[in-house]
């Protein structure tokens, strides 16, 4: 069997991405998934995204973890299927599809930037040490001191498999403040049971939380991941964050065909 991918990635956090319009990949098979996220005798990659048909909307995405598995939303692997549609001329500059957690309104500015919207939040969870809410998938955020020394992956491990995450588990996010708008950011994924270069809906859930905290005022926060850079606008009115975008470059990386 042959099969055609895309490879693209955003801040380093990378996907294989496949147009399966026409529904011939075998979406069941968590084997192959896993086989072609491997970095050693597959393509390589944090998750494998399938851009399908959706009846409402521009497309639908379909998007699975590293270990073969069917996830949450993915932030970063959002914007990199806005930037794969539009490759695919299914789409110019603006559109609108559907992931696991609704619809998503998403653009491409003329050097490529992608932004796209993510779910509005009304409930972060504050509690001594760490915060946790869900923008899309669950997030357990932490500050830390001298992040760069940091063991995110031991630590990472620690609390996501400890007693806080025992039933279904939680992506770990340890941030460092930089200046009042910017912070540093390292995730531990789950499902790649790893750290990641980035990761878009932990960006997305720090900069909330920061801001929850009175760790800031700023309504455009910063994010520096280990990958690059990305950024995190939003709209507070009430207890509700909305309008809640997240913004950062989506690159083409190669296209080829794998045979399994």
């Amino acid at each position: 069997m042959q099969i055609k991918f895309y490879k693209y990635q955003g801040t380093g956090n990378d996907f294989v991405m496949i147009d399966n319009r026409l529904d011939t990949f075998p979406k069941e098979n968590t084997k192959l998934i896993a086989h072609l996220c491997n970095r050693r005798f597959g393509v390589g990659g944090d998750g494998l995204i399938l851009l399908e048909k959706d009846p409402d909307t521009d497309f639908k995405m379909v998007y699975y973890n590293a270990d073969g598995n069917q996830s949450s939303m993915c932030g970063n692997g959002g914007r990199c299927l806005v930037a794969f549609a539009k490759k695919l001329q299914i789409i110019d500059h603006k559109t609108t599809f559907s992931a696991i957690d609704g619809l998503h309104h998403a653009w491409v500015a003329k050097d490529g930037t992608v932004s796209l919207q993510m779910i509005d939040v009304d409930t972060i969870e504050i509690n001594q040490g760490y915060c946790f809410l869900n923008t899309g998938s669950p997030h357990h955020v932490e500050q830390v001191t001298d992040l760069k020394s940091y063991d995110v992956k031991q630590k990472g491990s620690e609390i996501r498999y400890g007693a806080l995450y025992a039933k279904e588990g939680s992506n770990i996010n340890f941030v460092e403040k930089i200046n009042p708008d910017t912070f540093a950011l390292r995730t531990y994924e789950r499902g790649v049971e790893d750290e990641t270069l980035a990761c878009g809906t932990g960006a997305t859930a720090v900069a909330l939380a920061m801001y929850a905290t009175a760790e800031t005022t700023a309504t455009t926060i910063n994010i520096n991941v280990e990958g690059g850079k990305l950024a995190v606008s939003f709209d507070k009115k009430g207890n509700q964050f909305t309008n809640v975008f997240l913004v950062g470059p989506a690159t083409f990386v190669f296209e080829a065909t794998i045979e399994v």
